[in-house]
């Protein structure tokens, strides 16, 4: 009877001790940290950030913050300051797969993140358009070789209002295309910069044909500038994934002007595209 009842207690205990390290265990589990990216963004300057998923909701911690899904897609969000200087705030997304992805966005007019691509290896990236992430100081050092290379190309530019903007280098290295523009103010009045934006379209629009663009957005600006001064120049290099340009149509390339109207353009063909210059590896 004895060894009977000591069983008993055996077994009671272990079903105790099993129940209580169950609830611990599940104690352990039951919250949990979710990483914070840090986010900075801009008023002039639209950020993308392409999902692994489709975007099921979003919310702003302050009305601070435009966000938008991207037109044709449903896992790219583009994201813009409504106001200069703004207070720190936040950004939560949720994706089909069940995912919550949350930022600590911050106002930064000079070096905001243009695109970003969220569920790499690394959980934050700013290279659009490629399976490799590049890194910054890799795309920095080309885009500088880019920049002092003596090689040109000619008869890409765009004259008027005093200004003159030009194609005048063309380089690749790798996944990575190079466009040296120089931008030249003949004026006396300062040219304050809005943005550079680079879109594939139409040659022609008839009246029964939508026009179709694709925007190319810059993975990197060399000696990036917000102001031309009246009678200066500066020089720019931008970092594009690569592409070509199909038949019938040309690449767009938009300056537009801050609180003005001397918007440049250039059109560049792949007839064009095709003189650039290969950079040699570092």
């Amino acid at each position: 009877m004895k060894k009977i009842n000591v069983m008993i207690m055996v077994v009671v205990l272990f079903l105790i001790t099993n129940v209580f390290a169950q609830e611990q265990q599940v104690g352990k589990h039951e919250f949990y940290k979710i990483k914070l990216d840090s986010l900075a963004i801009a008023y002039s300057k639209t950020t993308n950030i392409v999902f692994p998923n489709s975007i099921l909701s979003v919310d702003r911690g302050s009305s601070d913050v435009l966000v938008q899904k991207a037109k044709g897609v449903d896992n790219i969000l583009q994201i813009k300051a409504a106001q200069q200087d703004f207070t720190e705030t936040n950004l939560t997304v949720v994706t089909a797969d069940g995912q919550l992805h949350s930022f600590v966005v911050n106002y930064d007019e000079k070096k905001p993140l243009l695109n970003l691509v969220v569920g790499q290896k690394n959980s934050i990236s700013d290279h659009l358009g490629s399976t490799e992430i590049e890194n910054e100081a890799e795309l920095k050092s080309y885009a500088e070789l880019a920049f002092y290379e003596k090689k040109k190309v000619y008869n890409v530019k765009d004259y008027k209002y005093d200004m003159k903007l030009q194609l005048n280098g063309l380089f690749i290295h790798e996944g990575v295309m190079y466009f040296r523009i120089n931008l030249e103010n003949n004026s006396n009045v300062s040219y304050d910069i809005s943005q550079f934006r680079f879109f594939i379209r139409d040659q022609k629009k008839t009246k029964r044909t939508a026009s179709q663009e694709i925007e190319i957005h810059p993975l990197y600006i060399y000696n990036s500038t917000e102001i031309v001064v009246g009678k200066s120049e500066v020089c720019l290099v931008f970092a594009l994934p690569k592409f070509t340009i199909p038949d019938k149509k040309y690449l767009a390339i938009q300056l537009m002007e801050d609180q003005g109207g001397r918007h440049l353009e250039l059109q560049v063909k792949n007839k064009k595209l095709m003189q650039l210059t290969v950079l040699p590896t570092l």
